[in-house]
Order: structure tokens, then sequence, then C-alpha cells
């Protein structure tokens, strides 16, 4: 076993564990360069897991298949007992930590009792007690039947780390998982180097090495990809793809996700607390031009939420294109009026209101860019602020949020009932979900979904929600996101994960 001692500025100082001793050190020619957006804060699970997922470091008792169907960890099966209020889960033989360590029930329930108790997916969850059955089983007993829980236990946040691997605090020191990569070096927060781990339990590796460096500039981004500085590019600028398509040592990868750009709206907002506002709002957006020039995917556009193959939460009888005229008749039954300058006024206060999104995602600031070209035609002001995305649970948090551009992943925890329940069940609703928007009949019917076991009921409720966010539009959706990802044709086995939960990089292989 080898120990990393990796800093970040001296903001974060990690120890990194690795059992893998390689015969050769990282080098270009061994190494998968993977570059993609986002920087990951620490090494805790409940906080950046996402990042160690994909990079097949840490792992979860189940998985989730390209459909969002649960599929076996870390446990081989499960079974619900007990209507619902006992999960049983059988765990894999022979799975071994990266310190080659032999993973036991006992340290399966320790590091999920630690999760239990961090904030993210596990809240809200009526755990009554976790416990081992026997040497390769154990129980997770509820209060009461929570239908979502497959789902939260395939969360990056419910990883199964060694118990060396925490410090007494509970937040993760090292980080001791059991995938087919162990951490080689970290320098939090942009830069990973993980290595094959030869004791891996299934699929082993290929590739020797992969790194992962966080970029928050498209361009640079693209010029990675183009320049070979990289192998795999997640995150690319739409107006770069087709030239990056040109490329002969290049493959761009399209691929669908359940990831939405939309307008979270403070529906308490002088301007935004009425339906028909909101409506109009909704009437005045050329999705499909948006979809078509900047997304440059014209069926992207929609006017819902959740995709067409979430099928219980997606409303038929929608539309998503523009009509101007019905936007103008919206705000005129409101009130208010274009001055000369063609700007609605009402009472001396002109319609004119902010927008906060981030640059993350390139496409983000193109789109709020077309929505303020979009509302100007019906007079409304947005005024768009490019900040950093933690502005936006701030400004939900104190109250001081009009609207934000958003991209919201439904998928992070793959039932999209475990995110909407914390976006919308709320009161005043989640960060990146509603804000301030009541409806008694969604937040009764979520809870009542969490325990709803008959398929046909789940849906018919389901469809009810659906519809009442679709008609009162406290979320203002644009279009599905696509993600674009550069891949070297250097490389061979390359899949998308559309829950985002993997890299796959067990699969790649170097052409020869």
């Amino acid at each position: 076993m080898k120990l990393i001692k990796a800093t970040a500025l001296g903001a974060l100082t990690v120890l990194a564990c690795s059992s893998t001793l390689s015969s050769a050190a990282p080098t270009e020619q061994n190494t998968v360069k993977i570059n993609a957006p986002f920087e990951f804060s620490s090494i805790d699970p409940s906080r950046s897991g996402y990042v160690f997922t994909r990079l097949q470091v840490i792992e979860t008792l189940l998985n989730v298949d390209t459909q969002g169907n649960l599929i076996p960890g870390l446990a081989t099966d499960w079974q619900i007992l007990e209507q619902g209020t006992r999960w049983r889960l059988s765990l894999r033989d022979g799975v071994v930590f990266h310190n080659d360590k032999p993973m036991t029930p006992a340290n399966v329930v320790a590091a999920l009792k630690i999760a239990l108790q961090k904030p993210g997916a596990w809240q809200g969850v009526p755990v009554k007690d976790i416990h081992v059955i026997n040497d390769h089983q154990i129980d997770i007993e509820l209060n009461t039947a929570y239908q979502p829980l497959g789902a939260v236990l395939a969360n990056y946040a419910s990883a199964i780390l060694a118990p060396e691997a925490y410090a007494e605090d509970g937040l993760a020191q090292q980080l001791i998982g059991t995938g087919p990569f162990s951490v080689y070096e970290l320098a939090v927060p942009h830069r990973a180097v993980v290595e094959k781990f030869d004791q891996y339990w299934g699929q082993k590796a290929h590739v020797e090495y992969a790194r992962y460096l966080t970029g928050h500039r498209a361009e640079a981004r693209v010029l990675q990809a183009r320049s070979g500085q990289a192998d795999i590019v997640f995150g690319l600028d739409p107006a770069a793809v087709p030239t990056l398509k040109r490329l002969p040592n290049l493959e761009v990868v399209r691929s669908d996700l359940p990831r939405t750009l939309v307008v979270k709206v403070n529906a308490s907002q002088a301007f935004l607390d009425s339906v028909e506002a909101r409506q109009a709002l909704s009437y005045a957006l050329n999705r499909q031009g948006i979809a078509m020039a900047v997304l440059r995917s014209p069926e992207a556009a929609s006017a819902q939420i959740l995709p067409p193959y979430m099928s219980d939460w997606y409303v038929a009888d929608s539309d998503s294109s523009q009509n101007l005229a019905k936007a103008n008749k919206l705000m005129a039954s409101l009130g208010w009026q274009k001055n000369s300058e063609g700007w609605l006024e009402q009472d001396g206060q002109r319609f004119e209101i902010e927008m906060i999104t981030y640059a993350d995602r390139p496409e983000l600031t193109t789109v709020a860019t077309a929505i303020q070209d979009q509302w100007k035609q019906i007079g409304v002001k947005l005024n768009v602020n490019i900040t950093n995305s933690s502005a936006i649970p701030a400004g939900h948090a104190d109250d001081s949020l009009d609207t934000a551009l958003i991209a919201r992943n439904y998928g992070v925890i793959a039932d999209p009932l475990g995110t909407l329940i914390k976006d919308i069940g709320q009161e005043k609703g989640g960060d990146w979900g509603t804000m301030n928007w009541s409806n008694s009949y969604v937040k009764t019917t979520l809870t009542e979904l969490l325990s709803e076991t008959d398929p046909s009921v789940y849906r018919q409720k389901a469809q009810r929600i659906a519809q009442a966010i679709y008609d009162e539009k406290p979320l203002i959706p644009v279009a599905y996101y696509v993600q674009q990802t550069a891949v070297s044709k250097r490389l061979q086995g390359f899949r998308f994960d559309p829950y985002e939960r993997s890299f796959f990089l067990n699969e790649l292989t170097w052409v020869k």
C-alpha cells in the first residue's frame, strides 16, 4: 500500500490510498486524459463523490442501467419486504478494498450509517436502522416505505469506503474504495490521477492510468480536444462541434441524458407571482430556435422538465412552440401595457427582472442571452448576470433571486421522484427546484408516492403532478440537455452513461 499526500494550493490536504504499485509511472502514452468542466471541492462522497464514481474509484451497492433501472453493484440482489419497510441486500463475495482488506457486511453498514448523517441523497429517507443479518447480507429498516431507496443506494453519496477512509467526524480523509481504479495522485480541486487496481472483483481495466482535469473555460476544453492534449473532453460548446467533427483524430459522441435547461422562477416575486405572467414568459420562448441555433439539436426543445422516456412524469398533450400573441394577451390581462420604448409598465413600474446563470456549461450564457432577446419582444426587461453556480442556492436561501437559468440533472437520483421530492416537495422548494411555489396537491401527492406500490396508481398521480408543473410554470423548461463529448481515436470502447455515474474507464482499450 502507498499513501499519497496531495494539496490544492495549501487549501486542502488529503491522503489517497492505492495498493497497486505499478511498474511504470503515468506518461502521455499510458494515461487516458479526461477534461471536464466541474471541479471537486472535497474527497468526501457526500460532496464530490460524483467525480470519484465516474473515475470508478468508489462504488455503490446498486447501479443503474441506461434506462434508469436498478442493477446489481456491490450487492448482487435485493429484496423488498414487510410492505416496503425492510430492504435486504445480499453482498457480493470477493470484494477487496484498495488497502487489500476484504469488504464485510459490517464495513457496508458503517459506511451507510455515515452517509445517513450527511446532507444530500439520504435527507428525508425514513431510516429506522441498518444492521448486519449474516456474513453476506444486511437489512435497512424504514419507519415507512420509501420507494426511491434503491435509487438512493445507487447515488454517489452512498459509496462504500473502507473504515480506515474516515476521520473521527465521519468525513472521508482517504479514498479507499473498491473500484477498478485506485487513487494515484490528487490535487483538489482540479486534478486527479487514478491507476488500475488489479484485485478488482469485476472487469479489470486495460488502461494503466487515467487523469481527470477540470477546466471551466469551454474554449480551452475545445483546444485540448483539437490538439490531443486530452483524450476525452466532456461539456463541449455546441458551436464548436461541427469543426471538431471534421478532425481526423477525433470522434464526437452525441448523448441524451435526463438533464434539462430550466428557468427557475421566484413565484413570490411581485412580477412573477401570477400563473398568467409565468405562462406569458413561457409562450414568449422560441425553444425550437434555441435548440437549433444554440444546442444544435432541434429535437431537444421542450416545455416539460422530464423527458418522454420517463413516461410516468411526461404529459403527452403539451405545446413547446412560441406564441407571442398569447404572451402579449396574458400580460395585458394583468394590466401591463407597453410604453413608448416598448417596455411593459404598470403603475409607473417597468417589468424588469434579473436572471442568474453560470459559465460552467458554456451554452447557458448563450441561451440566457437568447431568452433576454425573446422576452424583450413582449416588453420584459431581463438583466442577465453570469456568476458562480453557488449564487443560485444562495439567492434561493435569502429570497433575493428573481430567475435563474440552470441545467438541472433529474437523474442525479435515478428515480426522478427522489429528486422531485427535494426540488418541489418542500415548502419553499429546493435550491435547484421551485421557489416559493405552493400547490397542496403536488406536495401531498409527492409524499404519497414515496410509499405507493401500485404502478397504475403511481402513474396516475405522477401525471397529475407533471400536469400541475406544466400548467402553473413554477419552472419554465427550455430544452433537454445534449452532451457532446470529443473522444480521441487512439481509444476504443468509449460509451456514455446518461446518468453520469461512470466513465466506464475499465472498458477502454488503446488502438494498436
